[in-house]
C-alpha cells in the first residue's frame, strides 16, 4: 500500500504548487528547455535575466526619486533590447493571479471528469471575483483546445445530440378570438446541437453546428475521417445520405442498439457514453453554457476524453503544452459568435 502523503510525479505535493517563484521556474524549464528564447524576435540564447536589487533607501530619500521595483522573472533580449517573462505570449500573459493558481486550476480541470465550474475555483484557489476565475478558466480551455493530429480510420461512430434546459413556459395551442393557433415549436429549437464523431478505441471531436442537416454534418466527416473508415449512426439525418463510405445503421425506434454484421459490432454506445460524460458535465457542473462559448467547453471535454489513458499528472503535463503561443483576451472571449 502507498504512503498517502508519498510525493508522486504530478502529484500537488510539487512545489510549483505552492510558490510562485517555484511555478515561474517550472514553466520557464518547460518553455525553455535548450535556454531563453525571446517572444518578440525568436532569438535563443540572447537574452539575459534582470536581477532584482535591493534598493538604497537613503539615497532615495536625499534625491526623491521614484523607485520602480523590477518584476521576478523579467528578462531581456540582448538581440531586439526588449523585455519578457515566460508568460509573454501565452494564456498567462497579463494576468494578475499568481502562476501557482494557474497551475493549480489547469491540475484540478484536468483530473476532474466532467470540469470544474468558475465559482469552484474562486472559492479553491481564493481568487476575488468570478470574472477572473470564468476568464481563467476560459484561457485554460483555450490551452486544451488543438487541432486533430490525424484523421480517424477503421470504425467510426458519430451522432448528434442537443444541449440546453428544459423550456420553462409551456406552449399553449388555444385560440383566441381575433388571433390565429401560434406556430408549434419543436421540442430542440431553442437547443444547441453538438456533432460528434468517436474512432472506437480512439479520439474523439465534437462541434458546435448551427443546424442539423446531411450536408452540414458531411462536411464534418470529410475533415475528420478516412475515406476508407467505417461509419456507424442511427437512422437519423444521414440514413439516406451516401457518405462515400462504408455505413452501417442501428435502428433505435425499433430498440435495436447492438447487433452482430459479419463479425463487427454495430452500434453507437461510444458516442452516446461520450455525449453521457458531456451532459452530466454540463448540467450538473456548468449548469448554463452559452452557444458562443460552447465550443470551448466542448475542447475542454474533447481533451479530457482523448487524453483519457494517462494519470491527471500526465494530463496537465499535456494541457501545458499548449500554452505556448495562444493568447486569449477577455473582450476577444466576450465578442465571440
Amino acid at each position: 500500500m502507498k504512503h498517502p502523503l508519498k510525493k508522486e510525479k504530478g502529484s500537488l505535493l510539487e512545489p510549483q504548487f505552492r510558490d510562485e517563484d517555484a511555478a515561474r521556474e517550472f514553466l520557464e524549464k518547460m518553455r525553455w528547455p535548450e535556454g531563453a528564447v525571446c517572444p518578440h524576435c525568436g532569438l535563443l540564447g540572447e537574452a539575459y535575466r534582470i536581477a532584482v536589487k535591493e534598493p538604497d533607501l537613503e539615497k532615495l530619500k536625499l534625491t526623491r526619486q521614484r523607485y520602480r521595483k523590477p518584476r521576478k522573472g523579467l528578462w531581456k533580449c540582448a538581440g531586439c533590447r526588449k523585455q519578457f517573462t515566460v508568460t509573454v505570449k501565452t494564456i498567462f500573459e497579463d494576468s494578475h493571479i499568481p502562476l501557482h493558481k494557474w497551475l493549480l486550476a489547469i491540475h484540478l480541470m484536468c483530473a476532474s471528469k466532467k470540469g470544474v465550474s468558475a465559482h469552484q475555483l474562486m472559492r479553491m484557489l481564493d481568487i476575488r471575483q468570478y470574472k477572473s476565475a470564468w476568464f481563467m478558466a476560459h484561457r485554460i480551455r483555450y490551452a486544451m483546445t488543438g487541432e486533430l493530429p490525424e484523421k480517424m480510420n477503421g470504425i467510426v461512430e458519430a451522432d448528434e445530440t442537443y444541449v440546453g434546459g428544459r423550456r420553462r413556459r409551456r406552449q399553449t395551442h388555444v385560440m383566441k378570438d381575433g388571433q390565429r393557433t401560434a406556430d408549434h415549436i419543436g421540442p430542440v429549437a431553442d437547443k444547441a446541437a453538438v456533432f460528434a464523431v468517436v474512432q472506437r478505441g480512439g479520439r474523439v471531436h465534437s462541434r458546435h453546428i448551427e443546424r442539423v442537416t446531411a450536408d452540414s454534418l458531411k462536411v464534418v466527416l470529410d475533415e475528420v475521417c478516412d475515406a476508407d473508415a467505417h461509419l456507424m449512426t442511427d437512422t437519423g439525418v444521414l440514413r439516406n445520405r451516401t457518405t462515400g463510405r462504408k455505413h452501417s445503421l442501428v435502428n433505435h425506434k425499433a430498440d435495436e442498439y447492438v447487433r452482430w454484421d459479419e463479425g463487427v459490432c454495430v452500434t453507437t454506445n461510444t458516442v452516446e457514453g461520450y455525449f453521457s460524460i458531456l451532459k452530466r458535465g454540463i448540467n450538473g457542473v456548468y449548469h448554463h453554457v452559452g452557444r458562443k462559448h460552447l465550443h470551448r467547453y466542448l475542447g475542454e471535454f474533447d481533451f479530457r476524453y482523448n487524453e483519457r489513458e494517462v494519470t491527471d499528472g500526465e494530463r496537465a503535463q499535456k494541457a501545458l503544452a499548449g500554452f505556448d503561443g495562444k493568447r486569449l483576451t477577455y473582450k476577444t472571449t466576450n465578442r465571440e459568435n
